[in-house]
């Protein structure tokens, strides 16, 4: 068992004031919190396993509590849900595999052209038409590869919720 108290403030109050930070944008974004502690993490020069590992294990528990809160105010659509939950573990659980073999630089920078391609294209298409919800093409995949990615170095929400916006999902 660890002693909490033999471990100095100065020693924890960076790890407490990136998930503090992180939590606090994913609850108004509604996503990034795995991107952001990853990332700052990494920055603190932790090894990739052990920030992914750490990340993990927090938002575990911060993103249960909130699918429970989600669940309770009926603000979850469960066909969606359920057609990216299966996929999305397969992908979680092959991106670790391959985190223990590749170095995440060689990703980085697709996800970030991903990313930056989504978003422009989200801020291009919102004054031009109205949302409407369709039943969204390729979740199976989406979730594959949102699982993939988050996996071995975070952006589940920021991959899957971008790509739904962009198919025309509502953002609630």
């Amino acid at each position: 068992m660890i002693d909490l108290a033999s471990i100095p403030w100065a020693d924890l109050a960076p790890f407490i004031l990136i998930g503090f930070f992180a939590q606090l944008v994913d609850s108004a974004l509604g996503m990034a919190f795995g991107v952001i502690s990853n990332s700052l993490l990494l920055l603190l020069g932790l090894p990739p396993m052990a920030a992914s590992a750490a990340t993990h294990t927090v938002e575990g528990l911060a993103s249960g509590t909130s699918g429970a809160a989600h669940a309770l105010q009926r603000n979850v659509d469960w066909p969606l849900f359920a057609r990216l939950v299966l996929p999305g573990i397969v992908g979680g659980l092959i991106g670790v595999w391959v985190l223990t073999f590749v170095h995440t630089d060689i990703a980085r920078p697709v996800v970030l052209v991903y990313l930056a391609a989504i978003g422009a294209y989200l801020i291009w298409r919102a004054p031009r038409r109205p949302q409407a919800y369709r039943r969204m093409r390729l979740v199976g995949p989406l979730g594959f590869i949102g699982g993939f990615l988050d996996a071995s170095g975070g952006g589940w929400g920021p991959i899957v919720t971008g790509n739904l916006l962009a198919q025309g999902m509502t953002p609630r």
